[in-house]
């Protein structure tokens, strides 16, 4: 646990050096927050609405820091390791695959818990959303959506091969779940078509969860997104430590 904390602890500085993720997955999400607050304010998602435009869009928000930090940052940072051989000096010390990766994936999981405690209570000061639904259920179902997301870019980084592959897979995981899962596009708004496509994703999946929990909504067949998500967690897990390369 010592050689755990103290590589957290260094990883942790060098990343924040490098202020990608501080600017991506902190940042980011407020301004967004900010902006669409300016835009909305209290105003109710829809005519009759019980709830506001800005508590139906939340769980979308929260998932900008979870997409940014697991389908772009960790995956890039555990590939450019491979690329400059700092991964090659990492194999001749006691620190094993798995203990790398779960630091590396510590580090995400701060930032997107850092992102949450930062817009929840902007939003609920200045903006006087309030929690429809259980507020566990919306954190377990945050939490789920949030792992599930990390280990897809824990599984490209464990097996790409360098730095531009990585940058690559990304990419093509990234924007199309930014930009159709719900996180910045409504999904509703959606050909239905494209909502049943989409609807693979497990981000989608967590967003929708996560909407539902947050606003008090029925959920028709809970299940699906949490074991949509669980297989996601551990195939990603496995492959990621089983084929993980030094070099």
């Amino acid at each position: 646990m010592k050689s755990f904390g103290t590589l957290l602890k260094n990883e942790l500085k060098l990343n924040i050096r490098n202020m990608n993720m501080v600017i991506f997955a902190v940042i980011m999400p407020f301004i967004i927050l900010i902006i669409l607050g300016f835009i909305y304010g209290t105003k109710p998602a829809a005519q009759g609405a019980a709830y506001t435009f800005m508590e139906q869009s939340f769980g979308a928000l929260c998932c900008i820091s979870i997409c940014a930090g697991g389908l772009m940052g960790l995956p890039l940072v555990v590939s450019e390791y491979r690329e400059r051989k700092i991964l090659k000096r990492f194999q001749v010390t006691p620190v094993s695959p798995s203990k790398l990766l779960f630091v590396e994936f510590s580090i995400y999981i701060i930032y997107c818990t850092v992102s949450m405690l930062t817009l929840l209570p902007a939003a609920m000061l200045f903006w006087k959303i309030k929690i429809h639904g259980s507020f566990l259920l919306f954190l377990g179902s945050w939490l789920l959506t949030m792992i599930s997301t990390l280990s897809i870019g824990l599984l490209v980084g464990g097996i790409a091969k360098n730095m531009k592959s990585a940058s690559v897979i990304a990419c093509i995981l990234y924007f199309p779940m930014l930009i159709f899962s719900g996180a910045t596009l409504p999904f509703e708004v959606m050909p239905v078509a494209m909502q049943k496509i989409i609807r693979t994703f497990p981000l989608t999946q967590g967003i929708q969860l996560m909407k539902a929990a947050f606003l008090g909504l029925p959920i028709e067949n809970v299940l699906l997104p949490i074991t949509v998500m669980s297989a996601v967690i551990l195939i990603c897990f496995g492959i990621s430590v089983k084929c993980f390369k030094w070099e």
